[in-house]
């Protein structure tokens, strides 16, 4: 099963960019779908989107459409989510998670999660 660390949140300012990491170990990353979630103080967690083991399929939600880009190195077991024009709304703990599928896929469940990292967009 593979095994996730996140890496790269932090404190940034309204309009400003971040990215993330997702290492992986214990497995080949590139036979897992990565997805990424985030949850908010006091709110449920959310699905931020998804890319696929081949990085052939990208899907995100509407909140984060054209300021968040999906990728992934699978020579180097990490993926990646670069976030730019960040508002406070998307302050969150952020997760990347990763699931077996079809290398063109993303699949709706996923069942290994990294510990995650804390994004605050704040002035």
């Amino acid at each position: 099963q593979l095994q996730l660390v996140e890496s790269g949140g932090g404190l940034v300012q309204p309009g400003g960019s971040l990215r993330l990491s997702c290492a992986a170990s214990g497995s080949t990353m590139g036979y897992y779908a990565i997805g990424w979630f985030r949850q908010a103080s006091g709110k449920e967690r959310e699905v931020v989107g998804c890319i696929s083991g081949s990085g052939s399929v990208i899907t995100d939600v509407q909140s984060v459409a054209g300021r968040f880009t999906f990728s992934r190195d699978n020579a180097k077991n990490t993926a990646y989510l670069q976030m730019t024009s960040l508002k406070p709304e998307d302050t969150a703990v952020y997760y990347c998670t990763a699931a077996l599928a079809h290398p063109d896929s993303c699949p709706v469940d996923f069942n290994s999660w990294g510990p995650g990292t804390q994004v605050t967009v704040s002035t």
